[in-house]
């Protein structure tokens, strides 16, 4: 909230909007999960990234909130912490993977559909499963804090395209720059969404011609288990999509690839103030260290200890 964050390595910064208009900026260690050697190859290294993630953004917007709304009350235990992101968790599995299939179910009853077994039945989930996450972020965006959020969004990106360019960088030649960005997590999400689909299609039947459970309701919780498992293929090969997306010149596959998420982005970022870009400039001139951060040219701002659970 009123911030942005940047990684950089094993590091990530985290510059936030205080109500008086200063600029607090945390430079903290990234929470990594224990992996071995294997789990940081391609197409290995997609799923315990997702959850470092996930947990990380979280760890951030817990202190975002405390710093925008000081006198809301203590600062977060590490109980509440965990309760966060298990809650967080459960919602994103509950909207994202359990109504979609739910709402698949209705569907033979308007002769419309199949049972899990077909295709179809896929071909519904994935359709409503888009639907969820398309409505979610547009229903979001009406509220006054989420817009600012995607504004911030925006900045990040003008950000990282002025340095990806090269030479000093100021708020007026960042706010120049395209709040779009290839690498950005909403297309992530989007390849994501997009690669469940075709390996639902393809590997549920697969399973449940070999391995299909007595009853209908065992059958079906099941399918779900597998779905969820199946994120763990999902996210490695997301992630390498989105990464070999980057590095491609603009050309065909480029579009293909990239025009998708590019668009997505149009919902969520927005055009920042040059304040927001101020912001963004801090965190990426912390993210990056004072050595290459030299051509970054920032408003005043105040550093913090780290006051993570």
């Amino acid at each position: 909230m009123e911030g942005v964050m940047m990684r950089n390595g094993d590091e990530y910064a985290l510059a936030v909007r205080l109500p008086d208009g200063s600029i607090n900026v945390w430079r903290m260690p990234w929470f990594s999960l224990p992996r071995l050697p294997l789990l940081k190859k391609p197409f290995l290294r997609g799923f315990p990234l997702l959850m470092e993630t996930f947990v990380n953004g979280i760890r951030a917007l817990n202190i975002s909130v405390e710093a925008t709304v000081p006198d809301e009350g203590n600062s977060i235990t590490k109980s509440q912490f965990a309760l966060t992101f298990v809650l967080a968790l459960v919602t994103a599995i509950g909207l994202f993977v359990v109504v979609p299939h739910l709402l698949s179910l209705l569907m033979p009853g308007f002769y419309i559909g199949g049972d899990v077994e077909g295709l179809t039945f896929h071909l519904w989930d994935g359709f409503f499963k888009c639907c969820i996450f398309l409505t979610y972020i547009k229903l979001i965006s009406f509220t006054q804090e989420i817009r600012r959020v995607f504004q911030y969004h925006g900045a990040e990106h003008k950000s990282i395209h002025a340095w990806e360019a090269g030479g000093d960088i100021t708020v007026a030649r960042a706010e120049t720059m395209s709040r779009l960005h290839p690498r950005c997590g909403t297309t992530f999400l989007l390849f994501v969404i997009s690669l469940s689909i075709f390996l639902h299609a393809l590997l549920v039947p697969l399973l449940l011609h070999f391995y299909t459970p007595q009853g209908t309701v065992a059958k079906h919780c099941a399918t779900l288990i597998f779905k969820l498992l199946l994120i763990i293929p999902v996210s490695a090969i997301a992630y390498e999509l989105i990464r070999y997306a980057a590095r491609l010149p603009d050309g065909i596959q480029a579009a293909i690839l990239c025009d998708p998420g590019l668009a997505l982005q149009k919902f969520t970022t927005q055009e920042p103030d040059a304040k927001q870009v101020d912001v963004a400039l801090v965190a990426l001139k912390e993210a990056i260290g004072p050595v290459e951060g030299a051509r970054i040219i920032t408003v005043p701002y105040k550093k913090q200890i780290d006051t993570c659970p």
